[in-house]
């Protein structure tokens, strides 16, 4: 059975992105979602993950049983192992199923915007995203601001949009598919090297 309804897929390495999840990301879109369904949101983020616990293995669980992914895209989350298994996990699943589709357009990935989004492979950029590169601020106090209102209502946009994909997915299936690819490599610098 689904655990989760929403599974969100960042690249946690760095500062900023990791932040802006857990500070302002996942509590908006977690109550958000809730005010707008009848039952218990269920949302995994890793850091609900118990200390001891074997990291890649209950992730990729709840990978396997969760409805839709939530991937919060930058340029590096493209280049992350761990955010590729996820991404591609999610896209098996959509093609077994016929979703993301000519004939069924929905699907079961819902990526935003955190930064960049030029420097995406093609596949991603393939995909319509909500953008959230005007709200991207890891810091707390951000919440105090007047922007923040915006942000708010755009999650609630979101929230709106998510409780009908999620509506729509799938029965669950045990044997859902779940890859770890590896990066593509890295692409060369534009700039010249001086």
């Amino acid at each position: 059975m689904y655990e989760y309804d929403v599974f969100i897929s960042y690249q946690r390495d760095g500062n900023t992105v990791p932040a802006w999840v857990r500070t302002h990301f996942y509590p908006r879109l977690r109550d958000l979602l809730d005010d707008n369904v009848d039952y218990q949101v269920k949302i995994f983020l890793d850091e609900k993950i118990t200390v001891g616990s074997k990291w890649p293995q209950e992730s990729l669980n709840a990978l396997q049983r969760a409805r839709i992914l939530v991937p919060v895209c930058s340029p590096k989350y493209f280049l992350d192992e761990w955010c590729l298994a996820e991404w591609h996990s999610m896209r098996e699943r959509e093609k077994l199923v016929d979703m993301a589709s000519r004939e069924n357009p929905q699907g079961l990935i819902y990526p935003v915007i955190f930064s960049d989004s030029l420097n995406f492979p093609g596949y991603a950029r393939e995909r319509k995203m909500r953008s959230f590169k005007n709200w991207n601020q890891p810091y707390p106090q951000y919440q105090t601001t007047v922007e923040y209102h915006d942000f708010h209502r755009e999650v609630g946009q979101m929230a709106e949009e998510l409780v009908e994909i999620i509506a729509g997915a799938p029965d669950w299936q045990p044997d859902w598919p779940v890859l770890t690819p590896l990066p593509d490599p890295p692409r060369h610098s534009k700039l010249p090297r001086f």
